[in-house]
């Protein structure tokens, strides 16, 4: 087959997924055809896949993905065809070429191979908002990231790292300790050790910000280990969601904030978009943040991919490869 997608035509499990021959696609008026050279796999791409999250079937996956200009829709500028693109608000990317909103297409710079440009902007500009925009870390911040050895998590630590912090990252295993060390962290917890052996390692003050995907299970010891008016950041919940809580423990805790943010609202304008994504590409470049791809699948393969991932067997990002 010289084109081809993955298409899911009923909700269940990996098996579902199907490789379907179908026709290069054409842009419309203000988009791009775009040759795939990699596209990301993330967990909300299982969760439609299974039907956790309402979907209409059949439907092709993915969203993030990097590749080549082959052809242009009427009135793109800022494109020529042969450029190199990614985009993380694609539709339909599980494909050997797809077409994006030219509006929402960002270059790839030289000295980004495609395949880790499709690995890092989803991960990459959830770290940069986190640390550039929810609380922006400053120079001498200590600063506490659950789960250090995720993509997120090692993205979170380097670019903490990056802005002059502390850091201190809490793991599960040893092995995952030694991903989080490796990433920059300073020192490396259990997470039954917090919040006591965050204090120790800070006089007693306790962290200027917590960056929790975890939720559930480490709200209580996240606030238990800000310093009086820090803040906790709260991006996600793999543990599970947070339960109600009163909001006078924030008072008792010591005037505390908590705030739980999402990608849409710190990628409101095209400005804002293309600075996001223009400085995590230069560092990535600049070879200052190390994008982990963990696992590359041939797109045949997607089944196996989706497996993998949900059986918790990756590390870093998993990508397709057409």
């Amino acid at each position: 087959m010289s084109f081809y997608r993955v298409v899911v035509e009923e909700a269940g499990g990996p098996e579902v997924l199907k490789i379907v021959p179908m026709e290069l696609p054409q842009p419309g008026p203000g988009q791009v055809l775009v040759r795939m050279a990699a596209t990301g796999v993330n967990f909300i791409e299982t969760y439609r896949r299974a039907g956790v999250y309402p979907a209409e079937y059949p439907f092709v996956p993915g969203s993030e993905c990097a590749g080549t200009v082959e052809a242009l829709g009427d009135g793109v500028t800022g494109f020529r065809v042969g450029d190199r693109v990614a985009t993380m608000w694609g539709k339909q990317t599980y494909a050997t070429h797809t077409v994006i909103d030219a509006a929402k297409a960002v270059p790839v710079p030289d000295g980004v191979p495609l395949e880790t440009a499709a690995a890092t902007l989803s991960q990459g500009i959830t770290a940069h908002y986190l640390t550039h925009s929810c609380y922006p870390v400053q120079d001498g911040d200590v600063v506490l990231v659950h789960a250090g050895a995720g993509g997120v998590g090692r993205l979170l630590i380097q670019l903490s790292a990056l802005r002059g912090a502390t850091v201190i990252a809490t793991t599960s295993t040893d092995a995952k300790a030694e991903i989080a060390r490796a990433a920059g962290a300073d020192h490396v917890l259990s997470y039954d050790e917090v919040p006591t052996r965050v204090r120790d390692l800070t006089d007693g003050r306790g962290v200027d910000v917590v960056y929790d995907g975890v939720g559930k299970d480490t709200f209580d010891s996240s606030l238990a280990a800000i310093k009086v008016r820090g803040m906790l950041v709260l991006f996600g919940g793999s543990s599970g969601p947070v339960p109600p809580f009163q909001l006078q423990r924030l008072n008792t805790s010591g005037s505390l904030y908590v705030t739980r943010p999402k990608t849409g609202d710190y990628l409101r304008t095209d400005e804002e978009r293309h600075w996001r994504t223009r400085e995590v590409f230069d560092l990535v470049a600049a070879g200052k943040l190390d994008i982990h791809i963990g696992a590359a699948y041939p797109l045949a393969d997607t089944a196996a991919a989706h497996a993998a991932l949900e059986g918790r067997q990756t590390t870093g990002k998993t990508i397709l490869v057409p």
